[in-house]
């Protein structure tokens, strides 16, 4: 029977990307391995062209097999009201997907010698079922970066030192082992509240993280060393011993720049003609939109701006009314026009990774995804940070001030909190150079994350399987 790794992934578009990439990544390397990828289907999450993609990689990749689990039956998870959701219902789904979970696992196990399984930070209910049930050595994958790792690993000794909530801390400074400070309402707004869902189940993660036979994270050591040696150090998990600790990125690819069967994309085509470096690209993810005002507030910016643009413009949230409009309506009147020669605007989706590395691309206005942050920095592209949701203000704080590779927009004080014309057409002018060499020196044989990579696979090759019944 051949060796098997199992990933799990968690539902979300990114995370699904980084955990095939990681997939792909061990076998690019260590051919000797078959790939399993367990997916959760969640109602409260769609993306378009995800099938597409699936079937893009078990065509062109066969050592990789995916399973999709079948859908709960809970009406709790229908939808999503907006991505402050996301992290209660993930933690949710996966215990509601533990008993069908056991059941792959064990069907795996019968057909192959299943030597590890990595898990996604937020499919962590599923490490009772791995590692307490089925005793199958089981390592969680971050997909996000080294500076997030370190603060939810220390998320158990903070959550016992004081009885308050992020919430009720407000504008206090965190002191994170390995981090700048950052005021406790930057945390991700799902862990505000302490008695939620949420806050339990990253208290809970962190403590079965420091439980685990290893810890993959989506960095490089040099982008974040701070971070990396708070960890190495203990700082972050005191009085535990932390499992070893792999950084194997930076894991980036084919990810939202799938050609999902289409011909080369317009933007590409469009770039081709445009000086090096000239081209601001704007884009914010797959779940970052904005209202009407916003995006008009951010046409005049960038029209005033005078700089060439890129700019992928996702409708505004689905129950908007807005939602229903063209795209030309969500904008300035004439807008379009005016900037015909230097701008293009591309409606929800553009190629992220290819056109990061245009030669024509000069700057990156980002909502602060790790995926994108890494995309950016591969691509050494100096990055305007615009976080919205999740622990994206976090990141923002370490792509500004640690990693020093971009700058960050400001809102303002009103109840909007809207970036204003004129602090984006002031910033996008501001941005700097970043660390592609550095990113990629780290993937080169014998690069830090090349030798962490080996090491791991080293470790999945060690693990014991027991027999599942």
């Amino acid at each position: 029977m051949k060796d098997t790794i199992v990933l799990y992934t968690s539902p979300g578009r990114g995370h699904l990307n980084s955990m095939v990439e990681l997939g792909k990544l061990i076998l690019t390397y260590h051919p000797c391995f078959s790939i399993d990828i367990i997916i959760p289907t969640a109602p409260f999450v769609t993306s378009a062209g995800t099938d597409d993609y699936i079937a893009s990689v078990s065509a062109t990749v066969p050592s990789v097999t995916f399973h999709q689990l079948p859908p709960p039956v809970s009406g709790l998870l229908d939808t999503l009201r907006s991505p402050v959701d996301l992290p209660a219902l993930a933690y949710e789904l996966g215990e509601l997907n533990n008993p069908k979970l056991h059941e792959t696992l064990i069907t795996i196990s019968k057909r192959s010698n299943l030597k590890a399984f990595v898990i996604d930070f937020f499919c962590s209910p599923a490490f009772q079922v791995s590692s307490s049930t089925l005793s199958i050595p089981t390592y969680y994958y971050f997909t996000s970066g080294g500076s997030g790792l370190a603060a939810l690993l220390y998320l158990p000794t903070l959550h016992k030192n004081t009885t308050k909530s992020f919430r009720e801390l407000g504008s206090t400074l965190l002191n994170y082992p390995g981090l700048p400070p950052f005021p406790a309402r930057d945390m991700a707004e799902p862990m505000h509240d302490r008695e939620g869902k949420a806050y339990k189940g990253f208290v809970d993660t962190g403590i079965q993280m420091a439980k685990s036979a290893g810890l993959i994270v989506n960095t490089f050591e040099l982008l974040e060393e701070r971070a990396i040696k708070a960890m190495l150090e203990g700082q972050c998990t005191p009085g535990e011993t932390l499992p070893p600790f792999y950084c194997i990125g930076p894991v980036v690819g084919g990810g939202n720049g799938e050609n999902r069967g289409r011909d080369r994309h317009e933007s590409l085509s469009w770039l081709d003609s445009k000086p090096s470096r000239s081209v601001l690209l704007l884009c914010f993810g797959s779940l970052g939109s904005f209202s009407c005002k916003q995006l008009k507030e951010m046409a005049i910016g960038l029209e005033r701006s005078g700089v060439k643009f890129l700019w992928v413009v996702r409708a505004p949230a689905p129950d908007s009314v807005e939602n229903r409009s063209s795209l030309e309506s969500l904008l300035p009147e004439g807008f379009l026009d005016r900037t015909k020669d230097r701008g293009l605007v591309v409606e929800s989706w553009a190629p992220q990774v290819e056109v990061l590395n245009h030669e024509s691309v000069g700057g990156f206005v980002t909502h602060c995804g790790w995926n994108s942050v890494l995309e950016g920095v591969c691509a050494g592209v100096p990055m305007l940070a615009w976080p919205l949701y999740a622990e994206q203000k976090m990141i923002k704080a370490v792509v500004v001030e640690e990693m020093k590779v971009g700058l960050a927009v400001t809102r303002s004080e009103e109840e909007e909190r809207l970036v204003s014309a004129a602090e984006l057409e002031q910033r996008v002018s501001e941005l700097m150079d970043s660390e592609k060499e550095a990113a990629a020196a780290a993937m080169r044989d014998g690069g830090s994350s090349r030798v962490a990579l080996d090491n791991l696979v080293e470790s999945f090759k060690r693990g014991c399987m027991a027999q599942l019944g």
